[in-house]
């Protein structure tokens, strides 16, 4: 199939990575796999057995009411945690098979619904927003966007970065979660060609 390059030639790709079928429950994990791994995990809570603090029994076992130890007793203000959180991984196992699958989907239903668009190159040298506000403009491209550069350089960063929404990844940091929470998606075309020998 043939991707349609702004400004230049349709450029000749591969079926499936950019034709392929739509995936939504692989998509689904995929996506739910890679964001719970962002989580830091770092949650902790205190014991009872873990908190500082006497352990002498405050009062008579008899005749006071209820039966208490110790005032680290979960009940009580200040006492420890029944169950309590200690740090942990979030990571879930996807195979690498399966990622490459979801991310061409991902791309075949961007480029049938038209929020994949290819150009030969987005000319940004100088690190000005007013510039790539410009480009924008120039490509119809608003919400949510991400810019996909081969190599992305400083001054398309440094361009970019005051635009809000605007996110620019290079093909190596190209992820599930920006790819399907972008509105439109603008990839160079040594992009197209470096993610298509990734993803082949």
């Amino acid at each position: 199939m043939e991707l349609n390059v702004i400004g230049a030639k349709p450029l000749s790709v591969s079926d499936d990575v950019f034709g392929g079928e739509f995936k939504q429950a692989l998509i689904h994990q995929v996506v739910v796999a890679y964001r719970a791994g962002g989580r830091a995990g770092t949650k902790a809570q205190l014991s009872r057995g873990e908190l500082s603090g006497t352990t002498k029994k405050f009062k008579k076992q008899k005749g006071g009411g209820a039966r208490h130890g110790d005032y680290r007793a979960p009940i009580f203000v200040g006492g420890g945690v029944t169950f309590a959180a200690k740090p942990r991984s979030f990571e879930q196992k996807v195979n690498r098979k399966a990622y490459r699958v979801a991310i061409r989907s991902i791309l075949s239903e961007l480029n049938r619904q038209g929020r994949l668009k290819v150009v030969e190159s987005f000319n940004i040298d100088t690190p000005k927003t007013k510039s790539m506000v410009a480009k924008l403009v120039e490509l119809q491209v608003s919400g949510r966007v991400l810019l996909v550069s081969e190599d992305a350089n400083e001054a398309l960063y440094l361009a970019a970065r005051n635009i809000p929404y605007l996110h620019v990844v290079d093909v190596i940091a190209l992820n599930p979660v920006s790819l399907v929470g972008s509105d439109h998606v603008v990839m160079t075309v040594e992009a197209v060609k470096k993610v298509e020998e990734w993803l082949a």
